[in-house]
């Protein structure tokens, strides 16, 4: 097993850059032991009055449009432009084997090879979200080791594929042209959320799709009402191999950055999501707790078959296991 360090060391490390010990401390919060759990949560602690300075960047986008693709070459303008950037990239967990590919840095080789750049692939778990139940300490630890971007990617796009939108600054939704009928290969419910859409591989015969696709887009957004931050979210074509649009863009980003900060909505916004954090982390332990009570796992144990037989109802066995844990006395 690894060597785990003292808070100091991790701290230490984190806070100077060390890669290295950045990447321990992630697979330090990611870890389900109790011991690894507690100075994990006691390190994000410490290391908070460093963190908050990065501009957040979630991305998303259908099967095969192209996420890693984009984000390699969107972060090499990055760090070519004199910002080091951090990728969080989370891979899907097999509902077979439990196990990931985590092929990130294989997908993103130039970026991970780059010195300003930090990839972290990450895998799902049995978290929804197309993040994982961890990603926002990543995030933290990222932004206290130095970055100034934080690039977020999420698995795919689908019904559950919104965690991201809770936790960062900017939602971008990559699109595919010419895949069908554009407006019928995604949930409205995500594309309300985005701050800005790019159709990507907008490059050789698919520009003229793309800037189709671009004018539908348009049109399906005019629908939709402003949000609480009343931006009108723009529409662009971008191409990771010719970079042409990837300038735009990163413009796009900076213009919100800008109006988001002068509106008071950016400082509002993380406000509202570290509430929903604690939510979320109050939610997790309740469930952990609960599910490690010794006398709700007996109770568990030997009910589950008459569940699985339908002799009893699912809801009944939920209300007795949650009064045993609330009054363990009854039982």
């Amino acid at each position: 097993m690894r060597k785990r360090f003292t808070l100091q060391e991790y701290k230490e490390g984190v806070l100077s850059g060390d890669r290295t010990k950045l990447s321990q401390a992630i697979t330090l919060a990611e870890s389900s032991l109790e011991s690894d759990l507690n100075l994990a949560s006691d390190l994000v602690q410490e290391v908070l009055p460093y963190t908050g300075n990065s501009i957040r960047i979630g991305i998303t986008g259908v099967p095969g449009v192209g996420k890693s693709t984009f984000i390699e070459a969107f972060g090499q303008l990055l760090v070519d432009q004199g910002k080091s950037v951090a990728v969080l990239a989370v891979d899907p967990s097999s509902q077979k084997s439990k196990g990931s590919i985590l092929g990130d840095k294989t997908r993103m080789e130039k970026l991970a090879g780059d010195k300003r750049a930090f990839i972290r692939p990450s895998p799902t778990g049995t978290t929804l979200g197309g993040v994982t139940s961890k990603t926002r300490e990543a995030m933290l630890l990222c932004e206290a080791a130095g970055f100034d971007v934080i690039l977020i990617e999420t698995v795919g796009v689908g019904q559950s594929e919104t965690a991201v939108k809770s936790m960062v600054d900017f939602f971008l939704l990559l699109m595919l042209a010419g895949a069908g009928d554009e407006l019928q290969g995604i949930k409205k419910g995500i594309m309300e959320m985005a701050d800005g859409l790019v159709i990507h591989k907008a490059d050789g015969e698919n520009q003229i799709n793309a800037k189709k696709a671009k004018s539908a887009y348009q049109n399906a957004l005019h629908i939709f009402p402003l949000g609480q931050n009343n931006w009108s979210t723009p529409v662009m074509t971008a191409s990771s191999t010719t970079k042409e649009g990837l300038s735009e863009v990163w413009g796009m980003i900076q213009k919100y950055n800008l109006q988001m900060q002068a509106s008071g909505f950016w400082a509002s916004n993380r406000a509202s999501q570290r509430l929903n954090w604690l939510d979320e982390n109050l939610q997790f332990l309740l469930g952990k707790f609960f599910l490690e009570h010794q006398r709700v796992q007996e109770i568990l144990q030997q009910n589950r078959q008459r569940v699985e037989s339908g002799e009893l109802s699912p809801l009944s066995l939920a209300r007795d296991l949650i009064t045993t844990f609330f009054n363990p006395t009854k039982n």
